[in-house]
């Protein structure tokens, strides 16, 4: 047990107001859970149910997804109120969500990546520098939540038409194939340390919403299917982007490893789920870090500034 949390009430906050409100509503069981196992005090807070600024709580562990919750907007009220809490601060939070933002750092800092445009209302014509089959996403999203793929122009209308009535603006990216692969970080006394890497075989045509959370959609190899090369520059690349954005606690780093191009980052997760499917937990159980044991590593960012 982290001694100086030993007496401090901790608010474990999930559900909240997005679309990964039930993925969220999971972590956080699990999270609560493991708090408890470890002789924490800790309860469930879910912020569309109650406030968050009631005074009931010392420190806060984030198992918020999506919309206000890994977009800087609970980190920000958290810091205005004093509450310490786990993950990336505001400004990180903020960079990992906005899925633009991450490409445009990532182009600077010559991390490879997909090439990208950004589709709104007034523009809903794929670019002519894009050929079919393309990926189109929000801008802000996580769990691959209105993620789709489009194989053809009429496939690309219909799917951009109701992206667009939904979020407004889109990102339209070519579809890469390879394997797909994904690297978590965690902040360790020794510095940022990525896991084991973790292969993702959907059923699907691409680990979607449906393949992450449904059993049996997606097999999982760890370690994934790599050359011992390939390997430690995808972990390099994972805890470099780690740093860039400034993120604090933990982090998943998703990529797809392709046959010519080599490894190309498709995003970064600041919030990452600890539901019995999710990524993290599988990646740190293979480092042979338990589930107790990843959620005290995490609740361990509460105290960093």
């Amino acid at each position: 047990m982290i001694a100086e949390f030993k007496s401090k009430r901790i608010a474990v906050l999930c559900g909240g107001y997005s679309e990964e409100r039930e993925v969220s509503l999971r972590s956080g069981k699990n999270v609560l859970e493991a708090l408890l196992s470890l002789g924490y005090q800790a309860r469930i807070l879910d912020p569309a149910v109650e406030s968050l600024v009631d005074g009931s709580y010392d420190l806060a562990f984030n198992a918020l997804h999506g919309t206000f919750g890994e977009d800087g907007a609970v980190q920000s009220l958290l810091e205005h109120c004093h509450i310490p809490y786990t993950g990336s601060g505001p400004q990180a939070s903020l960079l990992g969500m906005e899925k633009s933002l991450t490409k445009v750092i990532m182009h600077q800092e010559g991390l490879p990546t997909p090439p990208f445009q950004i589709v709104t209302r007034g523009t809903p014509h794929l670019p002519m520098t894009l050929a079919f089959p393309v990926i189109a996403k929000p801008v802000s999203s996580g769990s691959s939540v209105g993620t789709l793929y489009c194989e053809t122009l009429p496939d690309y209308q219909r799917h951009i038409a109701t992206l667009l009535a939904q979020y407004g603006t889109c990102m339209v990216e070519p579809y890469i194939t390879g394997q797909e692969i994904t690297i978590s970080v965690l902040d360790l006394p020794s510095g940022a340390k990525a896991l084991p890497i973790l292969e993702l075989i959907p059923k699907n045509k691409f680990y979607d919403y449906e393949a992450k959370y449904t059993p049996n959609m997606t097999e999982f190899v760890i370690p994934a299917r790599l050359d011992a090369a390939t390997t430690q520059r995808c972990q390099a690349m994972a805890v470099n982007l780690h740093q860039l954005l400034g993120c604090r606690g933990m982090s998943r780093t998703d990529m797809i490893v392709h046959p010519q191009l080599g490894p190309q980052i498709l995003e970064i997760n600041t919030t990452p789920g600890m539901t019995d499917l999710s990524d993290l937990p599988a990646q740190a159980q293979a480092e042979g870090i338990s589930f107790p044991a990843l959620v005290e590593i995490i609740l361990e960012s509460a105290r960093r500034p």
